[in-house]
Order: structure tokens, then sequence, then C-alpha cells
């Protein structure tokens, strides 16, 4: 494909970071909307014809003589303007000489918590909205918890209304001693309270003349100076990750036919040429050959650019995979345990399987345990619970159809996240975070042991990568010939099918080591614990119970299946007489006929999937 000449090199980990993500929260009535507002129109962010526009409302709000409602700005649906309260999440933007800032105005009230926890979800900052004359309240605590859980290390508490406190300076700390408390109890460690009049704009961008015991910063004055880097490192500094979002091939007609490059957004950390990285979760290492752009070529590409990275190697990569550093690679598992916020109206199932976007990546899973809910109003753990209900948040055990290449959400957004999908509707129910879990140190040590460790391997997720799911077919008959004839062509069937499968059929008489004979009973022992393992591996072993062997009740075969993920099917062909429990039972001696029967069982017992 076609370059332009490079553009000059530029180094993204020495570039500032100059834009501020902020997320407004409080109780409803506290006055968020209108402090935004107040900011962008005391910053002069906003333009005449959207001030003419809000002024036009307020008129038909309040009359001819009442004042401009700044909450209009951001209060933008006709259901927040009528009730007067936020609903939906309204993002503004703007910008001075020292920063530019994106503001999340999310909603205060309980019913719309999810909202508020997509709104803060790509914060840097929240800002906690306190009526000075209710101090710290029950939706005070739920949004701080909320910051804490998304990992927002920068809090600003912004005690609003002081106005109808007389500006009374013990009020302020008293709220301030309160909330502090709660910030050690969260862990947020970087908290800056700050006195405010939202409606007059005391504290807003002006420092205000009505409380001159305050010498601290205004609010805007603090967005512009705080370092978010403080709480969570700079981004570029660590390792990167590159989620692949496209592989880039011209068609078979462009003169550049033989490009090949993966395109994506760099997630975290600096991609250079010549840096030695991993395909994740395949564990294919490979070094980077080039970083492109539609235009051009880079020396570097840093968190947050858009490009199309060539490796030096053809190695198989698609839509889904992370490209990484080999220094420090993401964890690659299915087992994952996350925090989760439920945001729909039908509760969460355990057992239930939903599908799931992962950064680039979208496959199945299934939440296989709740671990607690956590009551966000007084962040006590309830262990008692095996669901979610709506607004509700819980840590949660999951299990994915494939391996994922991911990071804990506190170490990495992109990579942390993700969110679950109802298959029936397609709806969104649930956003989650990702929790840092044990993993096995060999792992995390030598990444080249990833493409090794078969034992580390539970039998589900040894099924899962090989799509395969093992099995024992126990065909039993006091007619042995029947029984042989009927057991080739199952086999025969499968393996057509793509499906791996073998014949266990011993011999007549089976003799020890020392020549003695074995007596049927011994032999169909050793016949089950040999069809467990080859299921254990994914294969179907077919098991000829014939003569006397056929006249066995299969019990101490299942029993040996009872511990592991291989599927016993018990199939009795007549004369045998059926045991209790037997999951077919063959009328007719015509082996055409009676395959259908047991391949039917097969897919029935999800063995086969066609």
């Amino acid at each position: 494909m076609a370059r332009q000449a490079a553009a000059p090199p530029h180094d993204p980990a020495q570039a500032p970071t100059r834009l501020l993500r902020i997320a407004t929260a409080g109780s409803v009535d506290d006055g968020k909307s209108t402090l935004i507002g107040r900011l962008l129109h005391d910053s002069r962010s906003i333009f005449v014809d959207q001030l003419a526009q809000v002024e036009l409302a307020s008129q038909r709000r309040h009359g001819a003589s009442g004042a401009v409602d700044l909450a209009l700005l951001t209060d933008g649906l006709r259901a927040e303007r009528e009730q007067g309260i936020t609903i939906d999440v309204a993002y503004r933007y703007f910008a001075t000489p020292r920063r530019s800032f994106i503001i999340a105005d999310t909603p205060g009230h309980v019913s719309y918590t999810r909202n508020m926890v997509t709104g803060a979800s790509t914060a840097d900052l929240a800002v906690v909205l306190v009526d000075a004359r209710h101090g710290i309240v029950e939706q005070s605590r739920r949004h701080a918890c909320i910051s804490a859980l998304l990992g927002i290390g920068h809090v600003v508490l912004a005690v609003n209304k002081l106005d109808l406190v007389g500006f009374d300076e013990g009020v302020f700390r008293d709220i301030v001693r309160t909330f502090g408390a709660l910030a050690d109890q969260l862990g947020i460690d970087h908290v800056q309270a700050v006195p405010l009049c939202a409606l007059d704009g005391d504290n807003v961008v002006d420092r205000s003349a009505r409380m001159p015991w305050y010498d601290g910063p205004t609010l805007l004055e603090h967005l512009e100076a705080v370092d978010v880097t403080a709480a969570r490192g700079p981004e570029d500094a660590a390792a990167a990750r590159l989620p692949v979002q496209w592989v880039v091939r011209p068609g078979a007609a462009d003169p550049h036919a033989d490009y090949r490059g993966y395109a994506g957004q760099v997630a975290r950390g600096v991609l250079r040429p010549g840096d030695e990285v991993v395909v994740l979760p395949a564990g294919t290492r490979t070094s980077i050959a080039s970083i492109d752009t539609w235009s051009t070529t880079l020396a570097a590409a840093g968190t947050g650019e858009a490009v199309t990275v060539r490796l030096a190697d053809d190695v198989d990569v698609a839509r889904g995979d992370v490209i990484a550093a080999v220094s420090d690679p993401p964890r690659v598992t299915r087992t994952l345990e996350a925090m989760l916020s439920w945001m729909h109206e039908r509760p969460l199932r355990v057992d239930a399987r939903y599908r799931f976007q992962h950064a680039t990546h979208a496959g199945r899973l299934t939440v296989t345990a709740v671990d607690h809910r956590i009551d966000i109003a007084t962040l006590a753990i309830d262990r008692s619970v095996d669901t979610l209900e709506l607004n509700e948040l819980g840590h949660v055990h999951l299990e994915a159809a494939a391996p994922i290449a991911w990071d804990p959400y506190a170490d990495n957004r992109a990579l942390g996240s993700l969110i679950l999908i109802d298959e029936a509707t397609g709806a969104t129910v649930a956003a989650g975070m990702l929790l840092a879990v044990d993993q096995p140190e060999s792992l995390e040590a030598d990444l080249a042991t990833l493409a090794r460790v078969p034992a580390a391997h539970s039998r589900a997720e040894r099924s899962a990568l090989l799509g395969l799911r093992g099995a024992t077919v126990w065909l039993a008959d006091a007619d042995r010939a029947y029984a042989q004839v009927l057991a080739s062509l199952l086999v025969r069937s499968l393996v057509e099918r793509g499906v791996p499968a073998t014949l266990l059929a011993p011999a007549d008489p089976v003799v020890a080591i020392d020549g003695a004979p074995l007596d049927a009973a011994s032999v169909m022992s050793r016949l089950a614990e040999a069809a467990r393992l080859l299921g254990d591996a994914g294969v179907v072993a077919v098991v000829v119970a014939g003569g006397a062997a056929g006249a066995l009740p299969p019990t101490f075969a299942r029993d040996v299946h009872d511990d592991a993920d291989v599927t016993f099917l018990d199939v009795t062909a007549v004369p045998r007489t059926a045991p209790p429990g037997a999951d077919l039972v063959l009328d007719a001696p015509a082996p055409g006929d009676q395959l259908a029967l047991v391949l039917a069982l097969l897919r029935d017992a999800g063995v086969l999937t066609a």
C-alpha cells in the first residue's frame, strides 16, 4: 500500500496530557446541571445562539422576569426539562487556554444509577456534588463508591448551595470531614473540596468574595491544574497493548496486494518498529516491522492513536486478538472475575449464557457464580445472594467460551472492561470491570509457556479450546457380532463428520501379563478408564461390551466418569435386558436404522453440533 513520506519522529511518551474527562455526580437537586452550565457560561465556552435559546427556554419556564436557567444547557431531553432532573448522560465539550475538557453530566436519581456508571466509565476525575443543607446523603455515598470501583483516583467534593446556609465555614468543614472518612474507606487518595454557590458562580470560575475563609483553588483552577496521572501513572509508560480491530488487506488487483496490516487503537503504552511483541491469545512471538497511518509511517504510536501495524513474520492474527509487549503481556484465561453493574430489568441468572464485548473481541460466556453484592449505600457486602437486580453491583465469576487476553481494570480500562449482551434481545444487560485474580507464576514469568501448558487447562477449557466434547458410548449386547457392526458404523460416521472417534473392542479372551485370563468385569473396568482418558482429550470412545461383558450392568463404568467432564451414554441393544437408567434402548437389530438413533442421542447430549 502506497505511503507518503514519513512524518517527523515524535515520542508519544513525552506528550503532555491536556484532555481531562470529568464525570459529575450527586443527588437529585444538588445542582449538577446548574454547576456545569455556570462553568460553561463563566468560562465563555458557549455560543451566543446557544445562550439565546437557553434564555428563551428560561422565559417559557420561569416567566419573562426570571433569571437565566443555566441547567438547560445540559438538560436536553424534554422529560428532563419537565421534571427538572437529569435522566440521560449529557456530554459537553469546552476548552480554556490551559486545557480541554469533556464533561459527562450523569443522573443523580437512584433509578438511573446505571447511567451514572456509563458516564463515569471513561472519566479521569469525578465531581461529587453535595447540597450544603443536607450534607453527605445516600446518593453521595453511592456515587463516591461507584467512582472508586471505576478506578477514578481524583475526586472533587463540590459543596454547593452554601448561600442557603449563610456561607457557614463550619458546615463546609463538617461535610469535608465526613466525606474524607468515606474516601479513606473507599481508597480514594486525591480529594479536593471546593465550597460553591453554582447559581451565582461563587468559586466556580471566579473566586468568591462571600467566602473569605476559603483560600483554595476555584473549581476551574483545580480542573486546569490537576495531574490525573498521579493516581494511575502515565499510560504511555506501561507495556504496550493494541487490540486488533481490523485486518487490512488490499484487493487482488491492488498493486500492493501483498500488504497485510493490523489496525486498531493503542490501548496503552508505546509501540515502535523493531519492538518484540506477542500475539494473544495464541502466544505467537514476532516483532513490529512498521507502524502506518492512512498517509504516512510513524516512528512511534502512543496511547489513543489509531494505527496499522505490520509484523515482521507471517503470523495468524484476527480481529479481537491483542498485540502486546513481550515484557509484560496481558493475562490469557477463560475464567474471569468481575465487578458487574447490572443494567437490565430482568435480573442476572447464574449459569445463563450471554454474549460479551471486550475491547475488539466478541464472544460468549457463562456467569458461573455470584460471589457477593455490594450495598453501595452502606458499603456492606451481602454474600447470601445468587443474582443481581437492576442498578445493583456485585462480584461475579465468569467463564468465557474461549481464552481472552485481558488486564485488570485497575491497570488498563481498555482491556479491563466488558459488557454483557442478552443473546435473545441484543440488549446490553451489564457493564463489568475485570478484577485481578491469582494466576500461576509461570504464566506471568515466561510467556513462552502459554503454548505448552496443557496440564494447566481444565477438561472444560480443553474442550472449548479444541471445539470438542469427549464422550463414551457404552454399546452393550449379548450378541457380540451385532454390537461390533453397530460400533464400527458409528465410529466411521463420527469421523466423517470431523469428530475424533475410536473403537474399543476387547479380544476374547483377554489375558493379563502373567497369562491368566481376565474376568469380564476386570476387562470392562479397564476399558471404562481408557474411554474416560480418551474423552478427557475430546475423543468419542465407542466401547463394545459384548458376550459375557454385555450382560454386565454399566454402573461401574458410569462411576468412573462421574468426576470427569466426559459424557457417558449407555446404549443397550436387545436381547440384553436394559438396566434402569439406560440412555437409549435399541428395539430392532438393524444397524443402519439404529445408527441414526445413536447419532441423535449424541446431538441431544451436545457432543454433536450438526
